[in-house]
């Protein structure tokens, strides 16, 4: 079963997962570096400017020297309020640089959020938000321990380029 799941249910019955409907959710923003590094902040609401600033905040406490920062072409990754954060002075060690929407497939943090859903927490369904943070901090703790992982995100971006 190349790229499938097993599970077991009587013979002739599809296998069903059951769990509660909601609309709770959280809300995760990530970076990597090529060392093999992952930071992750999560919350229950969306993030807003202010939340992406204070992320960007941690990332500056935590990593010396100067930072690239590769994202999508979200609306909230253009706002005023990001604009008037790099002005402050945060662009002395901050770069940002967009990514077309049509090309997740260049950023190495996509590959990461594809390893965690599709490796880490496959098959796995939870039954409220604690267990779901419970689920997720220990995902990406095995990944921490892993930086092999993460520093192949940077090295599959390698390949395409020369692929391409």
């Amino acid at each position: 079963m190349p790229g499938g799941v097993r599970t077991w249910a009587p013979v002739g019955e599809t296998p069903l997962l059951r769990c509660k409907l909601t609309r709770d959710h959280y809300s995760v923003i990530s970076a990597i570096t090529p060392t093999g590094e992952f930071y992750m902040a999560m919350q229950t609401t969306a993030y807003d400017s202010a939340a992406v600033i204070a992320f960007l905040e941690q990332l500056q406490s935590a990593i010396e020297g100067k930072l690239l920062i590769i994202w999508d072409g979200a609306t909230i990754h253009r706002s005023q309020a990001i604009k008037d954060f790099l002005a402050a002075g945060a662009a002395a060690r901050i770069w940002l640089e967009r990514l077309p929407g049509y090309a997740p497939h260049l950023n190495p943090d996509e590959g990461i959020w594809h390893y965690l859903k599709h490796v880490e927490l496959r098959n796995v369904c939870c039954h409220d938000l604690r267990q779901l943070k419970q689920e997720l901090t220990a995902a990406v703790e095995r990944l921490s321990a892993k930086p092999e992982i993460i520093i192949g995100c940077f090295a599959a971006l390698d390949d395409y380029k020369k692929s391409t």
